[in-house]
């Protein structure tokens, strides 16, 4: 699918679910890794993840089309488009949008786990990207002295 086509399809969405129309510009974004879309406050574009349409197809694309146009229509109108807000979750079901979008495999990377830490009370294991001075921290959950496993 080309940036021509996804544009169309994105106008065609707007006018068929919303009723209202799609004035902006709407493109794929290879650099987007972990996201499905993102709606851009500035210029009111609409960016999509092209790994969506690639791992889980045209229906899980026009779900991340539809979520980004009620992130822009709430906007444009002044009403509540975040996440958080009524007036977004509500759109969200009139329209049948997702709330979420599934994980694209390959952009969790779990080679950047390097360090990993064992709790010697209660054997809780810490995950981290960067090395702890075990002699200044304790286990979370129990206050356990901490030991370097990895």
């Amino acid at each position: 699918m080309t940036d021509n086509q996804l544009q169309r399809l994105v106008e065609g969405i707007s006018m068929n679910d919303f009723k209202w129309p799609f004035r902006h510009k709407a493109y794929f974004n290879r650099r987007l890794r972990t996201t499905g879309g993102r709606y851009l406050l500035q210029s009111h574009n609409i960016e999509i993840n092209p790994k969506q349409l690639l791992h889980y197809g045209e229906r899980a694309l026009i779900g991340i089309i539809k979520h980004e146009l009620c992130h822009y229509h709430l906007h444009l109108q002044g009403k509540g488009y975040q996440h958080r807000d009524r007036d977004f979750r509500t759109l969200l079901a009139k329209v049948d949008a997702p709330r979420f979008c599934g994980m694209v495999p390959g952009t969790l990377n779990k080679s950047l786990i390097s360090h990993q830490y064992k709790c010697g009370s209660c054997g809780l294991t810490y995950n981290r990207k960067r090395r702890l001075d075990t002699s200044k921290y304790v286990c979370g959950k129990c206050r356990g002295k901490l030991n370097k496993i990895k």
